[in-house]
C-alpha cells in the first residue's frame, strides 16, 4: 500500500485522517491535534504507513483495576481466541494528565466525582499498554477491538465480549480501555509514549513476534507489588465505615453510601483509595448533563457506511 503524503497540520494530513475514521468532526479536530501530528511524523521517518499500521493495529489499555482484578492472563487468553496478536507491551505509570488527555474529546461530560474517583485510580497500580495486531479486511482491527471488547455500561455487555468475560460488571471500574478506530489509534500512541518509547514499540511491532510472554512476565512483576482487592459494593462501605470510626467519626453501617463519600471528603477523613473507588463507582453520578460527546465513538456500522 501506498503511504499518502502528509504535512502536519496540512490538507494531507486531513486527507489522511479520511482514511482512518467516517467521523468529519473528527478528522476536523485531529487535523490540529499535536499528538496525532507527532505519531504520523515518526511513523513515516521510520517507513510505516501511518494508514496501514492504525488499520492493521490497535492499542489495549490494562487499567489498575485490571492489574487488581487479575485480569491480564484471561485478557492474554482472550485476545488470540478472537483474532488478535500482542506485538507488542510496555509497562507504565499513567498520571491525571494523561487520563485527561486521552479522554479530552468525552471528559466534558464526566461528573466532578468521577474525574476524582479517576485521579484515585491512576494511584493504584501501573498499568499495561499493549498493542496488538490483526488481518486488515472490511473492518480494521481497532473497529474489530472496540466491538469485541463490549460496552462502558455492564448492562450493554454480552456474553464473549472482554469486559463480560474479565466478570467485573462495573461502569467506572471497567478494566480495559481501547481507542475507537484507526484515527484514535495514532493520536493515543502518542499519549501513552514518548518519542523514544514510541521507537522501541515500533521496532517490536513491525519484527512481528509474538510478545504474549513477556507480558506474562510484566503481568507477574505487578502482580508481586499490588494486591488483589475485593470489587464489592457493601464490602467497600463496611471498609470505609471502620476506617472512619477508628478515626473517631460515628456512623452506621447503613449510611447512604454516597452521602457518606461527600461528608468523608468535606471533613478531610482519610479513606482506603481503592474502597473509595469501589463504593464510589456505585454511587456517585458519573455524567452531567445530557449532551452529547464532543466526538462520539464510531461504530462498525459507521464505518462501513463511512466507507461505501
Amino acid at each position: 500500500m501506498t503511504a499518502l503524503p502528509t504535512e502536519p497540520g496540512g490538507a494531507s494530513l486531513h486527507a489522511l485522517l479520511g482514511h482512518l475514521t467516517p467521523a468529519a468532526a473528527k478528522i476536523d479536530a485531529y487535523a490540529d491535534d499535536t499528538y496525532v501530528q507527532e505519531a504520523v511524523d515518526q511513523l513515516e521517518r521510520l517507513g510505516i504507513d501511518p494508514a496501514a499500521f492504525a488499520r492493521q493495529h490497535s492499542l489495549l489499555l490494562l487499567k489498575p483495576d485490571a492489574i487488581v482484578a487479575r485480569a491480564i492472563e484471561p485478557t492474554l487468553q482472550w485476545l488470540p481466541a478472537n483474532g488478535f496478536r500482542v506485538v507488542a507491551a510496555h509497562r507504565m505509570r499513567v498520571n491525571r494528565h494523561l487520563v485527561r488527555a486521552l479522554w479530552y474529546f468525552a471528559w466534558n461530560i464526566a461528573s466532578p466525582e468521577r474525574r476524582r474517583l479517576a485521579d484515585l485510580l491512576v494511584d493504584i497500580s501501573d498499568v499495561l499498554v499493549l498493542v496488538v495486531h490483526g488481518a486488515d479486511d472490511a473492518l480494521p482491527v481497532p473497529i474489530r477491538l472496540t466491538e469485541a471488547k463490549g460496552a462502558t455500561d455492564p448492562r450493554e455487555r454480552k456474553p464473549g465480549e472482554l469486559r463480560y468475560v474479565l466478570g467485573r460488571h462495573n461502569f467506572l471500574l471497567n478494566l480495559v480501555h481501547s481507542p475507537d478506530d484507526p484515527a484514535d489509534v495514532l493520536r493515543e500512541l502518542a499519549i501513552y509514549f514518548d518519542e523514544h518509547t514510541r521507537g522501541e514499540l515500533l521496532g517490536q511491532v513491525t519484527a512481528g513476534l509474538d510478545r504474549t510472554a513477556a507480558v506474562s512476565a510484566l503481568a507477574a512483576d505487578l502482580y508481586a507489588t499490588v494486591p488483589a482487592r475485593s470489587f464489592d459494593r457493601d464490602e467497600a462501605l463496611h471498609d470505609i465505615v471502620k476506617n472512619l470510626r477508628r478515626s473517631g467519626i460515628d456512623v452506621s453501617e447503613d449510611a447512604d453510601g454516597a452521602r457518606l463519600l461527600y461528608s468523608a471528603w468535606a471533613a478531610g477523613a482519610e479513606l482506603d483509595p481503592w474502597s473509595v473507588l469501589v463504593l464510589g463507582s456505585y454511587v456517585l453520578p458519573m455524567r452531567v448533563g445530557t449532551g452529547p460527546q464532543t466526538l462520539p465513538p464510531v461504530a462498525a456500522r459507521e464505518w462501513l457506511e463511512g466507507r461505501s
